[in-house]
């Protein structure tokens, strides 16, 4: 008769991530896809469903951002989205690319390549002035 014994006890060693960044990574993107997902397809509905594709101009873009909320939905779509697929892109790269210097190098890049575009669109955010914007839309329009 054959006896069976007991699976030998193992211990599993967590693996050495640093800061637990891949996890957190990973959660940022269940999280923000999540709020992109609400957040964009709001942004369609109310820019081309609700308001006629037609009058999307800069003089109604300058008349939505005189409003802060307008600013603040577009700017949490902006720090939303674009670390997200920065994430996606940094994700990709280390698929195909395995030397860890050039991967070191790459992941500097994007690191730099985002702040750059979060700060850099911001500031066009922040600082758009809806007056200004409204005088050019005038000059623009067809007389």
């Amino acid at each position: 008769m054959t006896t069976i014994s007991p699976a030998p006890k193992r211990t599993v060693r967590r693996a050495n991530i640093g800061n637990d960044f891949e996890r957190r990574a990973y959660f940022f993107m269940r999280m923000s896809g999540i709020s992109l997902l609400i957040l964009a397809v709001g942004h369609v509905f109310i820019q081309l469903v609700l308001n006629d594709v037609h009058n999307l101009t800069l003089a109604f873009v300058a008349d939505q951002w005189d409003d802060w909320g307008w600013k603040i939905y577009d700017m949490l779509l902006l720090f939303l989205a674009l670390p997200h697929g920065i994430n996606g892109l940094r994700n990709i790269l280390e698929d195909y690319i395995h030397n860890e210097r050039t991967l070191r190098v790459i992941r500097g890049l994007l690191v730099a390549f985002l702040v750059f575009a979060l700060v850099y669109a911001a500031a066009a955010i922040i600082f758009f002035d809806p007056a200004q914007a409204r005088d050019v839309a005038e000059t623009l329009a067809p007389h």
